[in-house]
């Protein structure tokens, strides 16, 4: 078992942070980030329009001032999935990418995507958090799962067949034993 871990969450700087995300995102463990043939000049293009949209976020976590993950945060009212569902009030949308190492940390991803969670329900108007893994990602669903996501149905989108899932405020705090900030009086 991995020890508790804790992690620091920065906005990604698209020309600082471009070459470390390059490596990132066309490693072939992330086949499904779906920029696997980018060029270095690609993943800033990319990041440059993430940082300059007005619903649409990155975020580099870091361990102990390591980088270690890659997230995103969008509104799925105006970024993704639009047309494809009925977004609610107090919905964002989010995907992850942990960096590849060659010594893996058991339970290390699962810490990834629960401190994930948590940043994103730290923030009171966020109700419920949508994903639209693609369907043949079996592994993102089994963590999707632990954190208290539940499958909705599939959709069709440009780039791929994706599993659309939500997670409530309060799914993740059962799944994960954990108390988010909602505002509330104990």
């Amino acid at each position: 078992m991995s020890t508790s871990t804790a992690f620091d969450i920065r906005t990604l700087d698209p020309l600082k942070d471009a070459e470390l995300v390059h490596g990132w995102v066309t490693h072939p463990k992330a086949s499904f980030w779906l920029m696997g043939d980018a060029a270095l000049q690609d993943v800033e293009r990319e990041y440059m329009a993430i940082a300059a949209a007005e619903h649409h976020d990155a975020f580099i976590g870091e361990r102990d001032g390591v980088p270690v993950f890659l997230m995103e945060r969008y509104d799925p009212a105006h970024v993704e999935l639009v047309g494809l569902y009925d977004p609610e009030p107090g919905d964002i949308g989010m995907h992850f990418l942990v960096a590849p190492t060659d010594t893996p940390e058991h339970g290390f991803t699962r810490a990834v995507i629960t401190a994930v969670m948590a940043h994103l329900f730290a923030d009171p108007a966020v109700e419920r958090v949508v994903v639209e893994p693609d369907v043949r990602n079996t592994a993102v669903h089994a963590l999707n799962a632990a954190v208290g996501f539940v499958p909705d149905r599939e959709i069709a989108k440009p780039e791929k067949t994706a599993l659309l899932s939500f997670c409530t405020r309060k799914q993740f705090e059962a799944a994960t034993g954990s108390e988010t900030a909602t505002g509330r009086d104990a």
